[in-house]
């Protein structure tokens, strides 16, 4: 095993180890920078694994927009800063799911590859690579951007809970109804 092999592994266990703990935190903001910590450590594994670019877009994207996303979504939202009973809720349903997929695609893969090595083409270059992104990944781009748009929507939604209301539902003010009028 040579250096770039552990240090792989030691960021892929930073990874894997922060992305437990969004998932087990019972404080939304807390949960928010161990994602920090979980897409900083996959930056890192890209660093290794000498594709800068994609390390640097990691970076921008998902540490810097997404996660100050759902940071502003949950401060629209008014979520609890600190522990929430609300996020208490049995975690054997999604560790038993969660491994039964790792498990079911670990076979897979083992079985259509069979540790056969791969032989890698040249490094790439960030034209070819642009050259790749706008020519035939376009269209998921463009979905992931109306997807965030969607969540941003629903939750400038959910922080205003006058929106959707039928007008009589609203109650009517105090001066309307000593006056003896119906809205």
């Amino acid at each position: 095993m040579t250096g770039a092999d552990l240090l792989l592994l030691a960021l892929g266990a930073v990874a894997v180890g922060a992305g437990a703990l969004v998932v087990t935190t019972k404080h939304l903001v807390r949960a928010g920078l161990y994602l920090v910590v979980c897409l900083g450590a996959l930056a890192g594994d890209y660093l290794v694994l000498g594709a800068e670019l994609v390390a640097w877009v990691q970076v921008l994207i998902y540490v810097g927009a997404v996660v100050v996303l759902l940071l502003f979504a949950v401060m629209l939202t008014r979520a609890p800063i600190g522990a929430s009973d609300d996020l208490d809720r049995p975690g054997w349903p999604a560790a038993l799911i969660g491994g039964g997929a790792g498990l079911g695609l670990s076979v897979l893969l083992v079985d259509a590859y069979r540790w056969s090595t791969v032989t890698l083409p040249d490094a790439g270059t960030a034209e070819r690579l642009g050259e790749q992104i706008f020519a035939s990944w376009v269209l998921p781009f463009e979905v992931l951007s109306v997807l965030l748009l969607s969540a941003l929507v629903g939750a400038v939604v959910l922080s205003r809970p006058d929106i959707g209301r039928r007008t009589e539902d609203v109650p009517a003010p105090a001066d309307e109804l000593a006056a003896g009028g119906r809205r």
